[in-house]
């Protein structure tokens, strides 16, 4: 089985979030399982510098959307990975964000530099393939930069009809970023007019490139279960919920696992001290180490929540700064990671200044960092209003510090609630609430608390936790299974 994976970015040479880890996490577990899989990724610099042995492959690219020629060059990821990068200067080399310009705002050609993407990815399985030597029998685009790769599949049969096409899946990592663009890029991006339909690339009166995806991809993906539910309603469907519940059954949500390479107590070069669930006491000078770098208090005694997120609304950090009060007033600590929404940026800043030696907070992101406060709390909160999968509290039981989220998505799947029956069943693995309210998290809060306050049970929930097993076997034979099902 040979997958061409086609995604915009990939740890460690481009990350702006989860994607980029699962890019690089996913295809390494395929490969364990005798999966023949490569990148395809767009020629950043960053991309470009981080290949090695990169050579360029097959003729030069001359009818590429967006620029007058490409190359195509394979090499190699600093894990072993094959990875084709699309070398197309005019679209990719630049610096800084992949998607955003030194503004802060999108490139204004993201539309061409994306349908780049799709179209290069579809050229392996034109009839003159863009590399002879390999051709897939899946191509797995991932988010709204690949959903034109399989309607150009479809509704460009001159061009990529050749006798042989792959199976297409698509996967939604965060349907709140569609892609949309001026319907009047139709025929620069080289699609023709009889695809702009509701029953095509049409979205409310644009051009969606997730919609794309969604509608011509034989199979649909997203990163958990319930988040499968989820955009297929309403509430969390942002528009496409009448399309997915349409392909309901072409709809799959798998879970995305951990990097147990990179997340793992037991051999993290970035914390002080390491730990295992068979002997767990290296966690207590970490959280010493923790309170260091935060400028808390250093006891032992007191309950550390930590927070590595985007400072958004969205995340529900709003809910944390309504309740940070009592949490402190109770006798916890806080230590805060992240960057965002200025008025929330201030919010917590304030909040260090109010509680010194109770509240830390560090603007900006920092990985080392965000293993330390992984390595050294007791609790993370995740209260997001929504969360497709979420990694960092599969990473937060790893490393013994018990989760307290939102039940929503991917967070429903994997934290089981401190409810008195899991607790009697021996299964709870941190705290869960339901509506995205203050007044719940507090509560979710208080739980927490009163249990730290019984360490034989806390220790109990925690090594339960470490024992849980997220590694990405399980989710890339599922993958592997979806991929056979096409054939």
């Amino acid at each position: 089985m040979r997958v061409l994976f086609v995604t915009p970015e990939c740890f460690p040479l481009v990350k702006t979030g989860g994607l980029a880890d699962v890019s690089a996490a996913l295809p390494a577990a395929l490969t364990r399982i005798g999966v023949d899989v490569r990148l395809l990724l767009p020629g950043y610099p960053a991309v470009l510098d981080g290949l090695s042995n990169a050579h360029e492959v097959g003729d030069l690219i001359t009818d590429l959307p967006g620029t007058e020629r490409a190359r195509l060059l394979l090499g190699h990821m600093p894990d072993g990975t094959l990875a084709y990068a699309l070398d197309a200067p005019a679209l990719y080399a630049r610096p800084g964000n992949p998607y955003l310009g030194p503004d802060g705002k999108d490139w204004p050609d993201n539309a061409q530099r994306f349908a780049a993407l799709s179209w290069a990815a579809a050229g392996f399985a034109a009839h003159e393939s863009y590399d002879p030597w390999w051709r897939p029998d899946v191509i797995h685009g991932h988010d709204w930069q690949t959903g034109l790769m399989p309607a150009y599949l479809r509704v460009r049969p001159d061009r990529f009809g050749g006798p042989f096409r792959p199976g297409t899946v698509m996967t939604i990592h965060n349907i709140a970023y569609q892609g949309q663009f001026s319907p009047h890029l139709l025929g620069e991006v080289q699609l023709p007019a009889s695809c702009y339909a509701m029953d095509g690339v049409e979205y409310y009166g644009g051009l969606g490139y997730l919609k794309a995806g969604c509608w011509y991809a034989d199979r649909l993906t997203t990163v958990s279960h319930t988040y499968a539910h989820e955009i297929q309603t309403d509430e969390q469907g942002m528009g496409l919920q009448g399309l997915l519940s349409y392909r309901t059954h072409d709809l799959s949500g798998i879970v995305n696992g951990v990097d147990y390479g990179i997340w793992d107590p037991a051999a993290d070069p970035h914390i002080v001290a390491r730990y295992s669930p068979e002997n767990p006491s290296g966690k207590a000078a970490c959280k010493t180490d923790l309170q260091a770098a935060f400028g808390l208090e250093p006891r032992p005694d007191r309950p550390l929540a930590g927070i590595i997120s985007r400072l958004t609304w969205h995340k529900g950090l709003d809910m944390v700064l309504e309740n940070a009060a009592a949490w402190v007033a109770a006798g916890g600590q806080l230590a805060v990671l992240g960057t965002g929404e200025p008025w929330m940026e201030g919010g917590f800043r304030h909040l260090a200044d109010w509680y010194p030696g109770s509240v830390g907070v560090r603007i900006g992101y920092d990985e080392a960092l965000s293993h330390r406060i992984q390595a050294g709390s007791d609790l993370l909160l995740v209260p997001s209003r929504s969360e497709p999968c979420g990694l960092t509290q599969m990473y937060a039981m790893k490393y013994g510090t018990l989760p307290l989220v939102r039940r929503t998505g991917g967070l429903a799947d994997t934290v089981i609630d401190a409810t008195p029956a899991a607790l009697n069943d021996g299964v709870a693995t941190g705290f869960a609430f339901m509506n995205a309210t203050g007044q719940e998290l507090g509560f979710a809060l208080r739980r927490a608390m009163s249990i730290y306050r019984k360490p034989e049970l806390w220790n109990a929930m925690r090594t339960r936790a470490m024992g849980r097993d997220f590694g990405w076997e399980r989710p890339a034979r599922e993958y592997l299974e979806l991929y056979e099902g096409i054939q």
